[in-house]
């Protein structure tokens, strides 16, 4: 099965003697030359513009950062600090705790003795 050929993609064009081609308005193309040259300046000039603008805005953007990272960072410093404080706090509250605790067991100790002292001595005494 042979596939017809197809005709190639480009056309040849017929080479025009001078005398044929389509005049132009220019023949130099200075005109053509000089838009296309303030075209490519005006772009140039727009794109250093943006550009420039785009990096004022980046310095803007990371000090604007800064600033909130220094403000955050502020708070948490003063929540450490604070933590700090709490924790040491406890500390000093669980070791209160357990002294006063070793005291009220004493207490309890010597108040039971000394009621079983005032047990033996009642009985003591009702025995005589």
């Amino acid at each position: 099965m042979n596939s017809p050929q197809r005709p190639s993609a480009r056309t040849r064009r017929p080479h025009l003697p001078e005398c044929e081609k389509p005049p132009q308005s220019n023949p130099t193309g200075n005109d053509l030359e000089s838009s296309l040259l303030q075209i490519f300046t005006d772009h140039h000039h727009t794109s250093l513009r943006l550009r420039e603008t785009t990096e004022k805005a980046k310095k803007e953007a990371a000090r604007v950062a800064d600033l909130l990272v220094d403000k955050v960072n502020g708070g948490v410093q003063e929540s450490f600090v604070n933590e700090k404080r709490i924790e040491m706090e406890i500390r000093s509250l669980a070791a209160s705790i357990v002294r006063f605790m070793k005291q009220s067991d004493q207490w309890l100790t010597a108040t039971h003795s000394i009621n079983t002292a005032i047990k033996v001595v009642f009985i003591n005494s009702l025995q005589k």
